[in-house]
């Protein structure tokens, strides 16, 4: 590492602004997929990390999961979905439970148009013993505006990758300052 560090006061102010737009490069570059998958999928967060036990034996803390969230598909008892309640900073993973369709309110100014109906659910957690109403804080029901997106696939424990980094944040200031640190040493 003093090697390295030699290495980087003999490089010129050229080579280190270089260096530093390829590092801004990276991160742009990473931030621009997230948004990509985030529009492809239709989903604010396309990725989450299950950070708790309450959809066992189903998903594990620390496991990765894939949403999608289409905007003209239904929601039908047993799928699992991700919702985030207004106030509340972590989605929250769950199983649908129940759901109830209520036709909208006629507008006059609605001429021709069909009048789909809102779509409303109910949920709970496979390792819980009641549903999720406590948790919707006032709410009886979650609208389609509270849907993160509905779990296609995961990878188990991939996410304790995550859970370590915010449970210690030590180790993430000292695992993102390393790889600073090597982003601007190299000399490629």
């Amino acid at each position: 590492m003093l090697e390295e560090l030699k290495a980087f006061k003999k490089l010129g102010v050229r080579h280190i602004l270089l260096q530093i737009l390829n590092f801004a490069t990276v991160i742009a570059s990473g931030l621009m997929i997230w948004k990509g998958l985030g529009v492809l999928t239709n989903s604010e967060s396309p990725i989450v990390v299950v950070l708790s036990g309450s959809m066992e034996p189903a998903f594990y803390r620390g496991d990765i999961l894939f949403l999608t969230n289409p905007s003209n598909q239904r929601y039908k008892t047993g799928d699992i979905t991700v919702y985030k309640i207004p106030g509340a900073e972590i989605p929250i993973v769950h199983r649908v439970l129940e759901t109830h369709d209520v036709s909208p309110k006629k507008q006059a100014s609605t001429r021709s148009k069909s009048l789909v109906p809102h779509q409303r659910l109910l949920t709970k957690g496979d390792n819980n013993y009641v549903d999720d109403i406590e948790l919707y804080q006032g709410l009886d029901w979650l609208e389609r505006k509270h849907i993160v997106g509905k779990v296609r696939g995961f990878l188990p424990y991939v996410g304790y990758v995550t859970i370590a980094m915010n449970d210690f944040p030590q180790l993430k200031y000292a695992l993102l300052g390393t790889l600073g640190l090597l982003a601007l040493i190299q000399r490629e």
